[in-house]
């Protein structure tokens, strides 16, 4: 549909509250929004004359057609919008990306368990608590559960590990209970684990009184050495709070938030205060838009759809519009009631300002950041003499096993930083023995062929510029590999490295270039192929291990290689597989019994079978690495 059809729609449609989703030519849902009225809110999208930012623009640019659902209420409008938003992930909402990423505690379900930091978050079966987003809030609240409780940190197992070694070096200084000894009961243990987490999740004060009381029970009771252990507790809670260095501030448990507009976009930044202490903050940037209202308005909504703790306080530098039906939303998420509030006096104003002022700083240290990027990407296309400044390039290079068989990697680059999430690898399937340059070339063409087909994630993107990791001969293979499709277009060359493996010159089809004398060039092709180097060899060593994992496997009688996949796939490691029962082995990896028998007496050959079910070590084997799926 033309943006004059869209318009006249858009007309048509009622002055009730609801939600509108837009969608591309494809027919994915490319923005998700709320209305008080959805003729008015969708119609001024396509009607001649109303300027836009410049992210609106380009989503208008897209648009092909839209969908609308009528709700009773704007609260429901509210709440349809961000689960519509969570399910489809839309391009032009806000998804609340940072470069940061997120950090979790977790803890564990076996006996005896661990607390940890953890960076990602899995369907393991244990408690996670979480997300939050400093990593060295996770790391000091977890060290300050395990001290003033006195957790094991060690990776044994128990009860299956007692006695098997001496209390380590924790217990002698004070720092550990010492399970490992067996002297301490299943559900002693428990209830210090059920201490920790109450610390962590709901501060020192909660604690402290659930301790207070319980110590003043056993000492009525005689029970004078539990007593002293939770004596103990207490004492280590105070001290570990007291050497914490945060900011201070009389009011006890709020987030605050500042919105910034400046250098072209806006700035969320986020404080989070509790028991009056400043414990966790981090900074979102929204580029393409200087509309500090709506982004609040969009953020506040979306903010807390993760699972966050919600406090009972949200202090802003400014309302936003949809006010009571966010308050309603939260309260409901939190289970007590949420208040949003723009402070006027006390400590409230300061620390708005202390938030805006981390938001002003990270704008304008971004704005510095990205004119020495554009700099950079500027000199590099005039250096390689491109049309304008690459901002998505692609790196590959090739990996030999020396067995004939070989794998690659890609990387990306946008506006001059590495794009992780964009990284692939890939294995060779067409090319028999080692042959790098028919690699490379078959490599280029199966990401020209994704690219054709519509491929998701960074398959659908057309890299500005390709740079290969190598000479004359990978290029001329790729240039003749890429004729005749969508990227025969792209500015394509190779990267000449020295006898120390150093990056040397750059190889375009009429000869070198040299870069040496241009020093930011040349520190960054270098940074470049010594990435995609790295990732490939990466990729490389994971996939030699599998095979040396696969060989072990199918040395068990039975056991072929999708068995050996499938029990990899199932159990995640071999020590794993080593210590499953074979009641275990049939349930878990669905094997036949005989199998599941013979890979127990191969790693048990004078044990007898055990069907009870037995606890394996919870390291993981990654089959196929990060950065995406092997293709």
């Amino acid at each position: 549909m033309t943006k004059q059809e869209l318009y006249e729609k858009a007309k048509k449609l009622p002055l009730l509250p609801g939600v509108y989703l837009i969608k591309d030519r494809t027919g994915e849902i490319i923005y998700v929004g709320k209305a008080k009225r959805l003729r008015l809110r969708v119609s001024q999208y396509f009607r001649e004359g109303v300027p836009h930012e410049p992210k609106v623009t380009r989503m208008i640019e897209h648009a092909y057609s839209f969908d609308f659902i009528v709700t009773t209420s704007e609260f429901e409008a509210l709440v349809l919008e961000c689960s519509q938003i969570k399910l489809h992930s839309p391009k032009y909402n806000i998804l609340l990306k940072d470069d940061k990423g997120y950090c979790f505690i977790r803890v564990g379900k076996e006996p005896y368990p661990r607390i940890t930091a953890e960076l990602q978050k899995q369907e393991d079966g244990a408690v996670w608590i979480g997300p939050y987003m400093s990593s060295f809030a996770v790391r000091e609240m977890v060290a300050t559960a395990q001290d003033a409780f006195r957790l094991h940190r060690c990776n044994k197992q128990f009860p299956r590990d007692f006695g098997k070694e001496r209390p380590c070096l924790n217990y002698h200084i004070g720092k550990c209970m010492a399970p490992c000894t067996g002297k301490i009961s299943e559900a002693e243990y428990a209830e210090c684990v059920d201490g920790a987490v109450r610390l962590i999740r709901n501060g020192k004060n909660e604690i402290l009184r659930i301790l207070r009381r319980r110590m003043e029970e056993a000492s009525e009771a005689l029970e004078f050495e539990k007593a002293a252990v939770v004596r103990d507790q207490i004492n280590a809670i105070e001290k570990v709070s007291a050497g914490q260095r945060v900011v201070q501030s009389t009011i006890k448990q709020a987030d605050v938030f500042s919105f910034v507009a400046a250098h072209g976009a806006v700035c969320a930044a986020m404080l989070a205060f509790r028991e009056g202490r400043l414990v966790d903050k981090n900074e979102f940037t929204f580029p393409d838009t200087t509309d500090a209202d709506e982004v609040r308005e969009e953020f506040l909504a979306r903010f807390y759809s993760g699972g966050r703790q919600i406090p009972r306080l949200i202090l802003l530098d400014k309302l936003p519009e949809s006010t009571p039906e966010l308050e309603q939303m939260l309260t409901e998420q939190a289970d007590h009631r949420v208040v949003l509030s723009v402070p006027q006096r006390g400590d409230g104003p300061r620390l708005v300002q202390m938030a805006a002022l981390n938001a002003s700083e990270s704008l304008t240290l971004r704005s510095g950041r990205v004119s020495r990027e554009e700099r950079l990407l500027d000199e590099v296309a005039k250096t390689l003499g491109l049309s304008g400044p690459p901002t998505v390039i692609e790196s590959y290079d090739i990996s030999n096993w020396g067995d004939g068989t070989s794998v690659a990697g890609m990387i990306v680059f946008e506006n001059g930083r590495p794009k992780k999430s964009g990284y692939r690898r890939f294995k060779i399937k067409s090319v028999a023995g080692t042959d790098d340059y028919a690699s490379m070339a078959e490599v280029l063409w199966r990401r020209a062929y994704e690219y054709a087909n519509e491929g998701k994630g960074q398959f659908a993107v057309k890299p500005d510029l390709i740079l290969l990791d190598g000479g004359k001969g990978q290029l001329s293979a790729v240039t003749a590999a890429l004729a005749g499709t969508a990227f025969e277009d792209v500015p394509t060359f190779g990267m000449v490295k020295d006898d120390r493996h150093r990056t040397r010159a750059i190889v375009s089809k009429e000869g070198e270039i040299a870069i040496s004398m241009h020093k930011s060039v040349f520190s960054f092709i270098s940074t470049i192929q010594n990435e995609v180097h790295r990732f490939s060899i990466d990729y490389q060593r994971r996939a030699g291990k599998k095979k040396a994992f696969f060989s072990t496997l199918m040395q068990i009688p039975g056991v072929g290689q999708a068995t050996a996949k499938k029990l990899l796939r199932t159990m995640k490691t071999v020590h794993a597989i080593s210590e499953a029962t074979p009641a275990e082995l049939i349930e878990k990896a669905g094997l036949p019994t005989r199998t599941a028998d013979a890979v127990w007496a191969f790693y048990h050959p004078k044990e007898p079978v055990d069907n009870q079910p037995q606890t394996g070590d919870n390291s993981t084997i990654e089959l196929n690495g990060g950065g995406g799926d092997a293709r």
